[in-house]
């Protein structure tokens, strides 16, 4: 136990200390806890009952760059990969198995369209990455043949808001997948949106039982 800094929130797989939740008030880079817990929360509660999403959180992401095949396969059928349509990926530049990295990047699997949509709010700085994840779950995900897409999108204003550009660009793409079942034609996010969502992280972590 940490006294120093104690748990504000335990949320199904994702754990969120005080010092994570303080990341949300400033001007700071959001780290792989706070992407984690966002990405329960979509997968448990807001489209708890949409079976053709399906949210992977930046650790097993991360995790997935060094896994072989068969590791792969078994995580992907443990969460019917192979029947859903969206596949988000929260992206990060890290090179190492451990937590880390400077960038964040959101790379989004449409069956239907046979294609791997990437949207980095920094340019293309991260489709390297994207492109190696692509080339590593292809197989496994039974999409050999789908294309790589880098997508125009809302540039961030500054050097630290990529993870909340992601995690806006993973709500924007759902509730548009959500009602329309494919991504193309997706409007640009609008900064308002990306401005008011650190206080809208704030709240609903209070509002699901966390510490501030």
């Amino acid at each position: 136990m940490n006294k120093s800094d104690p748990i504000s929130l335990s949320f199904h797989d994702a754990c969120l200390r005080m010092s994570d939740v303080q990341l949300l008030r400033g001007p700071q880079w959001l780290n792989d806890q706070i992407l984690s817990f966002y990405y329960e929360y979509l997968s448990h509660i807001k489209y708890k009952n949409n079976d053709d999403v399906y949210f992977v959180t930046p650790e097993v992401t991360q995790c997935m760059k060094y896994m072989d095949d068969s590791e792969l396969k078994i995580i992907f059928e443990e969460n019917n990969a192979a029947l859903k349509s969206f596949i988000f990926f929260a992206l990060n530049d890290n090179e190492t198995a451990e937590a880390g990295g400077t960038h964040w990047s959101l790379l989004v699997l449409s069956r239907p369209e046979k294609s791997f949509f990437h949207f980095d709010s920094y340019g293309n700085s991260n489709s390297v990455p994207s492109i190696e994840l692509i080339s590593k779950v292809k197989d496994s995900l039974g999409v050999r043949q789908a294309k790589f897409r880098p997508m125009r999108c809302l540039q961030q204003a500054n050097g630290y808001d990529c993870g909340i550009h992601v995690i806006c660009m993973t709500d924007h793409i759902a509730d548009y997948v959500n009602r329309y079942e494919v991504i193309e034609g997706l409007p640009l996010l609008h900064m308002d949106t990306v401005l008011s969502k650190r206080s809208e992280l704030l709240k609903l972590i209070l509002s699901l039982g966390g510490r501030e």
